[in-house]
């Protein structure tokens, strides 16, 4: 049997990984470490923002209906012989589940022992759509009942409610789910047309992290594909401009305090994967220095009072990238005048030295914690998914330069790319 080419990449931090391109076209990673528990994500580039495209060499893109990856995420699990997926799972003592992102779907498990077999059941289930109008149509009940049930949830209002005010047009803004009316035109045939679209092996990554070894993985592999031609998927997304859509959208639920969510529009985004990972280390060492727990800002808004459960994080994808800060507060416009005169002072006075330096360290550190992790399969996969090698990105944390911190702080912070979504207590 032809085998294809382990590769065995090192660092000189003592990790290592294996690669090897299976002859289906799927590319597969395995990261062995002494750990009790392995873990398995097996996952396609397809998620929410996909819903116009076409394979190479056809003419017009289809248009499918929002929330669409979604449905099919939650049809995986239904079998031809109606054995239920998670039992199969459980015979072999494996914890499993799935999750549908903007931009991927992923199935996974962890388990402590029988790892051939546990992997065995995640290829063989996700390589064998059965799609039926009953079984279909009974899911549209419980997908319907899932997006009533964040449509109520107050966290999820306010996500959403800022990406329709940052975006105008972009896919970003999808609600994952879908809504109660776009999942109503989803019928077997559509969920076909994209599981044999996006679901082909070369448009997915499968990920071992633990007591793993790549002969015993390429041998699950080899046994348990089928055959199925590889496609060239062309996608296609709405160009935004730069500044957001609206500045203020609000809601009201049964919440104890107002919330906020601030968001920073970005759409200044290589094709280049090395360009994309080299802007994100930049991105996580500035929003750390200007944002981070230890910030001038994090501790005048604590200390005053203003602001109760601070956090601030960013999001630098293939296809979307942002800033946000969210938290709770009585007074969310001071929030966010404060928000905006820290910026200001911080152009006028520039950025300091000695906090990048302290940062980078420290995000340097994080870089090194994450190999520690039981789950480490998952932030491989999406480094991996935005063409992105995990080791090298240590070394883009510590290329960074205080220069590069200073021009990036410069371009991206402008009022014009500024929105808040807020959610209020229901007046009584």
């Amino acid at each position: 049997m032809n085998r294809p080419d382990i590769i065995e990449k090192t660092t000189d931090f003592g990790e290592k990984y294996y690669y090897a391109r299976h002859k289906s076209g799927l590319d597969v990673y395995v990261i062995p470490k002494d750990f009790k528990t392995s873990f398995a994500m097996f996952s396609t580039k397809y998620g929410a923002i996909d819903n116009c495209f076409k394979l190479a060499g056809e003419e017009d893109f289809h248009e499918v209906p929002d929330g669409i990856a979604h449905y099919l995420e939650h049809k995986m699990f239904e079998n031809e012989d109606g054995v239920d997926t998670f039992s199969r799972f459980a015979k072999y003592g494996a914890n499993a589940n799935a999750f549908t992102s903007g931009t991927m779907t992923s199935y996974l498990f962890s388990c402590t022992e029988h790892l051939r077999e546990n992997l065995e059941i995640l290829l063989d289930y996700v390589s064998k759509p059965y799609f039926t109008p009953e079984n279909v149509e009974k899911e549209r009940g419980i997908i319907g009942q899932e997006i009533r049930m964040y449509e109520d949830n107050p966290g999820s209002a306010i996500y959403y409610n800022l990406l329709e005010a940052l975006y105008e047009k972009h896919q970003t803004r999808i609600n994952v789910a879908g809504t109660i009316e776009s999942i109503a035109k989803i019928t077997p045939e559509l969920l076909y047309d994209c599981y044999y679209t996006f679901y082909n092996f070369s448009n997915m990554t499968l990920c071992v992290s633990g007591r793993a070894d790549m002969e015993m993985v390429l041998d699950v592999a080899d046994r348990i594909l089928p055959k199925r031609e590889q496609k060239a998927i062309v996608r296609h997304y709405y160009e935004e401009k730069p500044e957001v859509c609206r500045k203020r959208i609000e809601a009201k639920f049964e919440v104890a305090r107002p919330m906020f969510l601030i968001g920073v529009k970005d759409i200044d985004i290589s094709p280049d994967g090395d360009a994309r990972m080299k802007k994100k280390a930049q991105m996580g060492i500035l929003v750390d220095m200007l944002f981070g727990s230890t910030s001038p800002f994090a501790i005048d808004v604590y200390e005053s009072g203003l602001v109760n459960g601070f956090d601030a994080g960013f999001d630098h994808g293939r296809s979307s990238s942002m800033v946000y800060l969210e938290g709770e507060t009585d007074d969310p416009e001071a929030v966010y005048a404060k928000f905006l005169s820290y910026l200001e002072e911080n152009r006028k006075n520039g950025l300091s030295r000695e906090d990048f330096e302290r940062i980078q360290r420290a995000s340097y550190a994080s870089y090194l914690k994450m190999f520690d992790s039981t789950k480490l399969a998952q932030p491989f996969t999406y480094m991996i998914h935005d063409d992105c090698d995990p080791f090298d990105y240590g070394n883009a944390i510590r290329a960074v330069t205080f220069e590069e911190i200073s021009a990036l702080f410069d371009r991206l912070f402008h009022e014009n790319y500024y929105a808040m979504s807020v959610v209020r207590p229901i007046e009584k």
